[in-house]
C-alpha cells in the first residue's frame, strides 16, 4: 500500500471528551423515547412539516395537530422556518407527542404515509448544496486510477444549484441531451440548525439540525469535460434527498453509520461513516472560516467507492433503473430514473 493511501486513510479521532458532549446534548430527548424524523409532504394540494413515526410508515401533519391542540397553527409549514425556531419548535413537538399520547389520539390524528406524498424535507434551499468530494479513500483511489485527480489533503468543496432537488420515490432525469455518462452517489448529508461564522471544531455538533440522505447525481462527462464539478453536479432533478430528516439526538454517532447504494437490487456501495478522511467537525468549522452557516443550509459529506463510472466497464444509469441509498440509523431514499 503505497503511502498516499496510507495517509488518506486516517482515522477519525474524536476525543472522548468531545463525545461526550454530543451524546450528553442528546441524552435528554433520547431518555424521553422521543424519536424526531421530520418530513415536508403534501396531502390535498396543502404543502406541511410532519412527523414520521418510528416505523415511518405514519406522518403527523405538526400544524394540525396543535390546532387541534390549542385551537390556533403556528408552526410554519416551511422546514427551514421550523428549524429556524430551534428549541422552541423542538419543545412544541415534544409537548405535541405527549398530549396525543396521553388524550389516546394516534389513530385519529397520524396519517399513512401511503396518504400523502413525501416531499424532500427541504424542496427549495435558499443556497447551493455544499457537498465534500472524495471524503472516502477508497473512492479517492478509484478515480485516482481512472486519471481524474489525486487524493485530496485537505478538504474539497463543490455545490450543487437548488433547482437539483427532488424528493423520495422521485424520478431524477437523465438528460440524454446534455450527458451520456450519469452517475449515482449515496451520501450522508448534513441539515445546519443555527447561523454561524468562523465555528470551531469543538462546537460544530451545536450548529447540527440533523441528518438526511442524498444522491448527487453527477455527469461525468461533463464534469471531466467542464473541468470544475458546477456544471456536471446541478442538472435539473439531479439530487433527491430524503425520506426525512433525523434530528441529531436520534444519531448517537454520525462518525459509524453503515452507508449502502443499491442499483435495481445490485449492491454498489457498501461503507460506513467511520472511514471519512474529513469528519462532519471539521467539514463545519472549514466551511464557515469566512462564510457564514444558516439554517437549513445542507452539507454532503461525500460518497463512498463503488460508483458506476470505476466498473470496468462503467456502469453509467439508465431509463427504469430503481436506486436506493441506505444510511444507518435515518432509513433508505429510493428513486428512479427516466428520460
Amino acid at each position: 500500500m503505497n503511502d498516499s493511501l496510507l495517509k488518506a486513510q486516517k482515522t477519525v479521532r474524536i476525543e472522548k471528551g468531545f463525545l461526550k458532549d454530543i451524546q450528553n446534548v442528546n441524552n435528554e430527548r433520547k431518555q424521553r423515547g422521543v424519536f424526531m424524523k421530520f418530513v415536508t409532504a403534501k396531502s390535498e394540494d396543502q404543502t406541511f412539516v410532519g412527523l414520521a413515526d418510528e416505523s415511518g410508515k405514519k406522518i403527523l401533519p405538526l400544524g394540525m395537530a396543535e390546532e387541534r391542540k390549542s385551537g390556533e397553527n403556528s408552526i410554519p409549514s416551511s422546514m427551514i422556518e421550523c428549524i429556524e425556531l430551534g428549541d422552541a419548535f423542538l419543545t412544541k413537538v415534544e409537548e405535541l407527542l405527549q398530549w396525543i399520547e396521553q388524550e389516546g389520539l394516534e389513530e385519529e390524528l397520524y396519517l399513512s404515509i401511503e396518504s400523502v406524498k413525501l416531499l424532500a424535507p427541504i424542496p427549495r434551499p435558499l443556497k447551493n448544496i455544499f457537498c465534500v468530494g472524495k471524503n472516502y479513500a477508497e473512492h479517492a483511489v478509484e478515480l485516482r486510477n481512472l486519471g481524474t485527480g489525486d487524493i485530496p489533503e485537505h478538504i474539497l468543496i463543490f455545490t450543487k444549484a437548488p433547482t437539483t432537488v427532488i424528493g423520495p420515490n422521485e424520478a431524477a432525469l437523465l438528460h440524454p441531451n446534455a450527458t451520456e455518462k450519469l452517475d449515482y452517489e449515496g451520501e450522508l448529508a448534513i441539515v445546519i440548525g443555527k447561523k454561524g461564522t468562523a465555528i470551531p471544531k469543538e462546537e460544530a455538533f451545536d450548529y447540527v439540525f440533523g441528518y438526511t440522505i442524498i444522491d448527487d447525481i453527477t455527469a461525468r462527462d461533463l464534469q471531466v469535460q467542464h473541468k470544475q464539478f458546477f456544471i456536471g453536479k446541478s442538472l435539473d432533478a439531479s439530487c433527491p434527498m430524503g425520506p426525512w430528516i433525523v434530528h441529531k439526538s436520534c444519531i448517537e454517532n454520525p462518525h459509524q453509520l453503515h452507508i449502502q447504494t443499491k442499483v435495481n437490487g445490485e449492491v454498489r456501495q457498501d461503507s460506513n461513516s467511520k472511514k471519512f478522511m474529513f469528519p462532519i467537525d471539521e467539514i463545519i468549522s472549514v466551511l464557515s472560516k469566512g462564510m457564514t452557516l444558516e439554517p437549513g443550509d445542507i452539507i454532503a459529506t461525500g460518497t463512498p467507492a463503488g460508483v458506476g463510472h470505476a466498473f470496468n466497464p462503467p456502469k453509467y444509469l439508465k431509463d427504469g433503473d430503481v436506486i436506493e441509498i441506505t444510511v444507518e440509523g435515518i432509513g433508505t431514499l429510493v428513486h428512479t430514473m427516466k428520460n
